[in-house]
C-alpha cells in the first residue's frame, strides 16, 4: 500500500511526458506554455515538501497519508477531464501539492511500520527500488496509455489506485492522531522561507530550460531562492518548533544520504530525458518502444535494491553500498558518451541502462534508509520530506542544467555545417546528448566523493543496534 503510493507518486512526474503531444494539440496549449504540465506539479511538488512533512508530524502520518491519496485523486480525476489548458495546469499543481503531503507520510510510515533490521532493510530494498524505477515506469506507462487509449487515462488511471490505496489505509493502518494538547505549534515563518525558497529555486531552475542560465529571471529567482533559504537556516536555528530542525540536517550520514541522492538524480533524470529523446526523434521509436527499452533499467534497480542493497545493509558500512553504486552509475553514464545516430540499442543504450540501474538500486534504497534512522518519532516527517525534497529539486535541476548544456552544444555544432540536412541535424542532437552526459558523469563522481567523505554509518552488532536505538527514541518521545 505504501510502495503503491509512491509508485504513484514518482511515476506521474513523468508518465505525462509522453502523453503532451497528445495533450498539447487536444486542449490548444501553446509551445511556450507546454511545460506548465510538467513545471506546475513539480513546482508544487518540491516547493511544499517540507511544510508536507511536518503536517504529518503535527496531525499523524495515517490521515496526512490518506489525505494525500485522497486529493492526489481528486486533482487526477479533475485533470482528466480537462478543458482548457488553465484547467490542466491547476490540477497538475493541484497533484504536487497533494504528492508534497503523501510522500513525507509514505516514508515516514515506512520508517516507523519496520523496526526489525532485517525488515526495514526489505522494506526499503522495495521502496528504493520504488523510487529509482517508478519514472521509468511511468514512461512505460504513459507511452501504453497514450497510443491505445487517450492521453487523459494517464491522469484517470490515478484515481482507482489512490482510492483503493486510501480504503486500504484507512483499515489497516494503526491509529496514530495526535490530540490538540500534544501537538507543536507549526512554524510559519519557517514555512513561508523555506517553501517560498524551494518555490523560487524549483522555478528559476525549469524556466533554465526555455531561458537559459544568463536570463535575468532565472539568475533572480536563484539568487532569491537561495537568499530565503540562508533566512530560512537563521530563522530555524532559533525557533522552538522548527519546520526543519537543524540537527537532522546537520547530522552527518542524514545529510550525506540526502546529498547522494540528490546529485544521483540529477544524473538520472538526464538518463531519461536525453534516451527518451533519442528513442523517439533520432531512432523513431513509438512511445511504447521507447517506454518498453526503459525496462532492463527498471529490473536492474529492482534487482540491485532488494536482491544486494537489502541483504548487505545490516551487515557492511552504508558507505560501501553508496560509492559503489554511484560509481557504477558513473560507469553506464560513461558508456552513453560513445553514442552515435546509428548505434544499436542492445550494444549501446541496454549496457548502459543496465549498469544505472544496478548502481542506483544501491544508492536509493539505503540513503532512504539513513534519511529517518534515529529521528523522533515527532520528527520523522520532517527528516522524509528533507529526502524527498533533495531528489525533486536535484531532479528539477537536472533536466533544467543538462537539457540546457545539450542545447547549447548542439546549436555549436551546427554552426559550421550543414543544418538543413537532418543527418547532421541528428549527429548534432546526439553530439549534445554525449556532451550533456559527460557532465552527469562528472555529477555523479562528485556524489561518489561526497558520499566516501561524509556517510559514515555502520549497523551495530547483528545490524540491530540502530533500529533499536531509533525504536526507543520513538517510545520515549510517543
Amino acid at each position: 500500500m505504501i510502495a503503491i503510493a509512491q509508485l504513484m507518486i514518482v511515476l506521474d512526474a513523468t508518465i505525462v511526458n509522453i502523453a503532451l503531444p497528445s495533450a498539447q494539440r487536444d486542449l490548444g496549449i501553446s509551445d511556450g506554455n507546454r511545460q506548465w504540465v510538467i513545471t506546475a506539479y513539480t513546482l508544487a511538488f518540491g516547493g511544499l515538501l517540507l511544510l508536507g512533512g511536518r503536517i504529518g508530524d503535527l496531525f499523524g502520518r495515517k490521515r496526512t497519508f490518506t489525505v494525500g491519496l485522497l486529493g492526489f485523486a481528486l486533482a487526477s480525476a479533475i485533470g482528466g477531464a480537462a478543458v482548457d489548458p488553465g484547467m490542466l495546469f491547476a490540477a497538475r499543481a493541484l497533484q504536487g501539492a497533494f504528492g508534497a503531503v503523501l510522500a513525507p507520510s509514505a516514508l515516514s510510515l515506512l520508517s516507523n511500520t519496520f523496526a526489525d533490521p532485517r525488515e526495514r532493510s526489505t522494506a526499503f530494498g522495495i521502496y528504493g527500488a520504488i523510487a529509482g524505477g517508478g519514472a521509468a515506469i511511468g514512461l512505460i506507462s504513459g507511452g501504453l496509455l497514450t497510443e491505445y487509449l487517450d492521453w487523459r487515462w494517464c491522469l484517470y488511471v490515478n484515481v482507482p489506485i489512490a482510492v483503493a490505496a486510501a480504503l486500504a489505509a484507512f483499515y489497516l493502518l494503526r491509529r496514530d492522531h495526535i490530540e490538540k494538547s500534544h501537538r507543536v505549534k507549526l512554524d510559519l515563518r519557517g514555512a513561508v522561507l523555506g517553501c517560498g525558497g524551494l518555490l523560487t529555486i524549483v522555478y528559476g531552475t525549469s524556466e533554465a530550460s526555455s531561458r537559459g542560465w544568463s536570463d535575468s529571471l532565472v539568475l533572480g529567482c536563484l539568487l532569491g531562492g537561495a537568499a530565503l533559504l540562508t533566512l530560512f537556516a537563521l530563522v530555524e536555528r532559533r525557533t522552538a518548533h522548527a519546520l526543519l530542525p537543524t540537527h537532522i540536517v546537520g547530522n552527518r550520514n542524514r545529510g550525506g544520504a540526502a546529498l547522494s541522492v540528490g546529485l544521483a538524480v540529477i544524473g538520472m533524470f538526464g538518463l531519461f530525458l536525453f534516451l527518451t529523446y533519442y528513442l523517439q526523434v533520432v531512432k523513431h521509436y513509438s512511445p511504447v518502444r521507447a517506454g518498453v527499452s526503459f525496462l532492463p533499467m527498471t529490473a536492474a534497480i529492482v534487482l540491485s535494491s532488494t536482491g544486494i542493497a537489502a541483504r548487505l545493509m545490516t551487515r557492511v558500512p552504508t558507505r560501501n553500498l553508496i560509492v559503489p553504486g554511484l560509481l557504477l552509475a558513473a560507469c553506464g553514464m560513461a558508456w552513453l558518451t560513445q553514442m552515435k545516430v546509428d548505434s544499436p540499442w542492445a550494444g549501446m543504450v541496454l549496457p548502459a541502462e543496465i549498469l544505472l540501474g544496478a548502481g542506483m538500486g544501491l544508492v536509493f534504497m539505503p540513503s532512504m534508509s539513513l534519511a529517518t534512522l534515529g529521528v523522533a518519532r515527532h520528527e520523522v516527517g520532517a527528516a522524509s520530506a528533507t529526502l524527498n525534497t533533495a531528489q525533486q529539486v536535484g531532479g528539477s535541476i537536472g533536466t533544467a542544467l543538462l537539457n540546457t548544456i545539450a542545447a547549447s552544444a548542439t546549436t555549436a555544432y551546427l554552426v559550421t555545417r550543414n543544418a538543413a540536412d537532418p543527418f547532421i541535424r541528428a549527429r548534432g542532437a546526439v553530439h549534445g546528448y554525449a556532451v550533456a552526459t559527460t557532465v552527469a558523469v562528472g555529477i555523479l563522481l562528485l556524489a561518489a566523493v561526497i558520499a566516501f567523505l561524509v556517510v559514515d554509518h555502520r549497523p551495530g552488532p547483528g545490524g540491530a543496534a540502530d533500529a533499536e536505538g531509533a525504536e526507543s527514541t520513538a517510545r520515549a518521545i510517543a
